[in-house]
């Protein structure tokens, strides 16, 4: 799979921290493509009904 290097960085701006996470091949071709992984994460983290631009929301 071209362009895949197994790892997402999540930057937390508010303390300013950032951590690697590792996914497998799997996922990736489960969910392939940027907007599939966005959806992923923003479905699986996301409460809803969570306020756009609150803090606890995701860019």
């Amino acid at each position: 799979m071209k362009g895949w290097t197994g790892n997402i960085l999540r930057v937390n701006l508010t303390n300013s921290t950032y951590k690697k996470e590792t996914f497998t091949e799997e996922f990736a071709k489960k969910w392939v493509g940027g907007r599939g992984f966005a959806v992923k994460f923003l479905y699986d983290e996301l409460k809803p009904g969570i306020d756009p631009l609150g803090p606890e929301n995701k860019l």
